[in-house]
């Protein structure tokens, strides 16, 4: 399962290494894809893992999210 993350903030490749550690610390995420072009990041998932624990990561990494869907 994927899901597709709109992130805001970032202005460089150190806010997308930001993020993307951020996510593939959380349990249940097998990667994620940081685009700074985009301001987004398509995740892998291993299980469920609640939109919650997502928005609080990147929001604790310094960063906001705009919204999350199925990709």
């Amino acid at each position: 399962m994927k899901k597709l993350i709109h992130v805001s903030g970032m202005g460089c490749m150190n806010c997308v290494h930001h993020v993307k550690e951020a996510l593939e610390g959380l349990d249940g995420i097998a990667g994620a894809d940081v685009s700074l072009e985009t301001n987004s990041a398509t995740i892998t998932l291993t299980k469920d893992v609640a939109d919650t624990a997502i928005i609080s990561a990147i929001e604790e990494a310094g960063y906001d999210v705009e919204g999350i869907e199925a990709a």
